[in-house]
């Protein structure tokens, strides 16, 4: 196994005002390393979803001073995200992925975020361990495995 050619991490309160810099930081390593413009919002909007989602569910109101953490690792093919929290789980088998059409005819507000941060990037993976560290993983390829398989087929 490879180690990864970088690896950046934030330590940040879990309060919303930090997005903006979490995804200022986020946006600049993924900048650095090659990916263009419309991945690089992607992977903005990808983490900015998992870091609120933490803030605003995670950590209980007297618990909203807790931090959290942001890992990058970038290796020769991806970048690799982590966002880790001391707070409380969730089940996934309870989240259910929403119907976009019913969604957005009802004019609904918020409840995406997983979706998003699945449909955004590559891979998504939980490690739920409430109370003790419940980790998001999201990768995003430097290169797509839809146009690697594409250009190995011809």
């Amino acid at each position: 196994m490879q180690k990864p050619k970088m690896q950046y991490k934030l330590r940040i309160p879990s309060q919303t005002d930090n997005l903006e810099l979490i995804r200022y930081f986020i946006g600049k390593v993924a900048e650095k390393v090659g990916f263009d413009r419309d991945d690089v919002g992607k992977i903005e909007l990808a983490v900015d979803e998992a870091c609120t989602n933490v803030m605003k569910h995670a950590y209980t109101d007297d618990n909203k001073d807790k931090s959290l953490d942001v890992a990058v690792k970038i290796d020769y093919e991806k970048l690799t995200l982590i966002v880790t929290d001391h707070g409380k789980g969730f089940d996934l088998e309870k989240v259910k992925m929403p119907d976009m059409k019913e969604y957005l005819a009802e004019l609904r507000v918020g409840g995406l975020g997983i979706y998003l941060m699945r449909t955004l990037m590559d891979e998504v993976d939980y490690d739920i361990r409430p109370g003790r560290r419940n980790q998001v993983k999201m990768i995003k390829y430097l290169i797509s495995k839809k146009t690697s398989e594409i250009v190995n087929t011809n």
